[in-house]
């Protein structure tokens, strides 16, 4: 049984910080001679921002990845308070707008990406006004047509570059881009990786045009670092194999990688009873029962990040006293419950002594979602092929009124300030 105790709230999302280092671990052994970058963009996926950073820093990431600036600002405050060294906790941020001020960003010493010549002017402007050098990575569209500077425009942004360099307003750090389809090893897919890869040396040549030659160049996130070594460079960016979850479980599970899932997802079972034969479940009627059956309301729903497009299949185990029993999410997933089928209910209704059987669960028994399958559970790849969609957004939109409780991470200390 859960233990209330922990958390007034009846789900929790267990992370064990321990699986994060093995992770960290075994993508070190696919890229052995590169710094490891590791991504903790969106709450660390879900996983929760600080206590995932922290582990990382504890296992020997070199770098940390954060796309948004305001959290990267969260992130600095909370390692400062942490009292982690900034030279051993280097945070590279890569989303900014026209209207943002650099200046604390500046401050907190955050790598920042520059793909524009406005982008640029940004950074200068803050960098006057603090009277410090900047550290930018200039960012190359390869190819996915989002930020990143195209080969026709980086000329003119590497001059501008070059001259914010001379006058010691910034230091060109890095140059990187992104692949789009790393996690495609079709013919086709190859190409488009191959293709990448051509871009980004020629933006490199462009760069070096000017003087500019970034120690740092990186390409690769997750997929690039499994499947494509030609993508390594210096740096490698692990995001979703960090949290022990393949990029393309058609490719290879995450037990066939190496990999250890690093969030549990459980909740208690709020009510057992037995539902008659042909009865609906949930709104709209989308599932009745076959037959006289056990049902189990479990205290989760898409207001806790539940995808609705689970409803009907997405699987579950119930953990009880007996044993464990594998169910499935049956009728629409609702705001804060859903329903699962605990499995076949003996007699009828028509039978007085048939009518409060035995129950395979009670309320109160432990129901995962989803977890390590190494451990028996069901996978968030397993939820996400139900659902139509990716393990990452499985993941990173568990609702944050789900507490997130971390499993200590046991290894060498984070260096200290």
């Amino acid at each position: 049984m859960l233990d209330p105790s922990e958390s007034a709230y009846p789900a929790r999302a267990l992370v064990d910080l321990s699986a994060i280092g093995h992770n960290l671990a075994a993508l070190r052994n696919r890229a052995p001679g590169c710094q490891q970058m590791a991504i903790v963009k969106a709450d660390a996926y879900g996983h929760g921002l600080l206590p995932v950073a922290q582990a990382a820093l504890k296992a020997g990431a070199d770098w940390l990845g954060v796309a948004q600036l305001a959290e990267a600002l969260t992130l600095r405050a909370g390692l400062d308070t942490a009292g982690i060294s900034r030279a051993h906790a280097p945070i590279f941020t890569w989303i900014t707008t026209p209207d943002q001020d650099l200046t604390p960003a500046l401050e907190a010493d955050l790598d920042l990406s520059v793909s524009w010549a406005w982008s640029l002017a940004q950074v200068c402007a803050s960098a006057r006004q603090l009277g410090r050098t900047a550290r930018v990575h200039v960012k190359i569209d390869t190819g996915m047509s989002r930020a990143g500077s195209t080969l026709a425009d980086l000329p003119a942004l590497a001059s501008g570059l070059r001259m914010a360099h001379d006058e010691g307003l910034i230091e060109v750090v890095g140059a990187w881009s992104h692949l789009s389809r790393a996690d495609d090893l079709s013919e086709e897919g190859m190409a488009s990786t191959a293709q990448h890869i051509e871009i980004f040396e020629r933006g490199l040549s462009i760069l070096a045009d000017v003087g500019l030659e970034p120690q740092i160049r990186h390409l690769a996130a997750t997929s690039g670092l499994l499947w494509h070594p030609k993508t390594h460079y210096d740096l490698v960016r692990p995001g979703i194999g960090l949290y022990g979850l393949s990029p393309e479980p058609l490719i290879a599970s995450s037990q066939e990688l190496g990999l250890r899932p690093a969030m549990t997802l459980q909740a208690p079972l709020s009510a057992v009873k037995v539902v008659e034969d042909d009865t609906p479940a949930s709104y709209g009627g989308t599932w009745r029962t076959p037959g006289r059956r056990w049902l189990g309301l479990v205290p989760v729903g898409y207001a806790d990040g539940i995808l609705r497009s689970a409803s009907n299949g997405a699987p579950v185990l119930v953990q009880t006293p007996q044993g464990t029993i594998s169910a499935s999410v049956v009728g629409r997933v609702c705001m804060d419950q859903i329903i699962v089928d605990l499995g076949p209910a003996q007699g009828s209704s028509d039978t007085p002594s048939a009518r409060t059987p035995e129950p395979p669960a009670r309320a109160g028994d432990r129901v995962v979602l989803f977890g390590d399958p190494a451990d028996g559970l069901p996978a968030a790849d397993d939820w996400a092929t139900h659902a139509g969609t990716i393990n990452y957004e499985i993941v990173s939109r568990l609702g944050e009124r789900i507490p997130r409780v971390h499993i200590p991470y046991k290894s060498r200390e984070v260096h200290q300030s």
